[in-house]
């Protein structure tokens, strides 16, 4: 790989180099910055912040570890970023993590985005009492959520509805996460064929992230289709919720319990929360919208 870019961007090919995440980053030679137009690298969330907020919550898997690597990500970041003329990241929080790097890099904040056809607005709402998370199940932050959910969540809620029940949806889950599966109403799906038919199948999407900088595509795909979202400080990430409102925030189990309450009792709180969300995301989060900020960013 680091030859055939050495030979093209040395054969003049190259007008501008953008790097997809920090981990293809040691591909790029710091001296590319001063030979092409542009050098950008697309974040996604920082390396730093993720383990400071890891070690911060108690979920981190090697707290030792990470302790002793928390001051030379930081070091690592501060380095690797100074190869680039502009920084792109997902959302103002992980912005501020970037604020004061050394160079003259532009920072530019640009979402993820959602494919609507891959995740159209369903036709109706299925009421009941039925929870959906996704994401992919051997992710450290994921699988702190889907533990969260199942084991804290869902018993309080079961005792307001007995039917209460959680679908855990997502490819490669853990020893962990499949033996959450052994507990009363929860559902360990693994891959599936249709991630929007479990979307459109459930009462609520819950998102109760506890760890995990950048904006979340599970939260921006429950959106799309409808489904209406309660979420943590970190599912919410980035998104613009209350004004009007799009979904509602919660960050402790009871929390959790009383929003998703007021959601299985309410059929128009739902319809409204969804029909406003998915307004939001076919305004400013498709993936063509958010193409065209990242060429303006390459051509500019």
């Amino acid at each position: 790989m680091q030859d055939w870019l050495d030979t093209w961007v040395t054969a003049g090919k190259a007008d501008v180099i953008t790097c997809e995440h920090s981990v293809n980053e040691i591909f790029v030679r710091p001296a590319w910055r001063h030979c092409v137009k542009k050098t950008v690298v697309d974040i996604h969330s920082s390396l730093y912040g993720t383990c400071q907020n890891q070690l911060q919550t108690g979920t981190a898997e090697k707290p030792w570890r990470d302790r002793l690597s928390l001051p030379l990500l930081k070091r690592y970041e501060r380095r690797y970023t100074a190869k680039f003329t502009d920084l792109v990241v997902t959302t103002p929080e992980d912005q501020q993590q970037f604020q004061g790097q050394p160079g003259q890099q532009t920072l530019h904040v640009i979402p993820n985005g959602v494919d609507l056809t891959a995740f159209p607005y369903r036709s109706m709402d299925p009421g009941g009492h039925r929870l959906v998370f996704v994401g992919a199940m051997d992710y450290i932050a994921n699988i702190d959520t889907a533990k969260f959910l199942a084991q804290d969540i869902l018993p309080a809620l079961r005792q307001r509805y007995q039917d209460a029940e959680v679908l855990l949806v997502g490819a490669r889950p853990t020893d962990e996460v499949k033996a959450l599966g052994a507990l009363p109403g929860v559902t360990v799906t693994g891959a599936v064929p249709s991630v929007v038919e479990y979307l459109h199948r459930a009462t609520v999407c819950v998102v109760p992230m506890r760890i995990g900088y950048g904006i979340k595509n599970k939260t921006l795909e429950a959106m799309a289709a409808g489904v209406p979202v309660v979420a943590s400080e970190r599912g919410l990430e980035g998104l613009a919720v209350d004004s009007p409102q799009r979904a509602l925030r919660a960050n402790t189990a009871t929390d959790y319990v009383t929003a998703i309450s007021r959601l299985f009792d309410d059929e128009v709180l739902r319809q409204e929360l969804a029909k406003q969300a998915r307004s939001m995301i076919e305004a400013d989060y498709t993936w063509e919208q958010v193409g065209r900020h990242y060429e303006q960013v390459l051509s500019s």
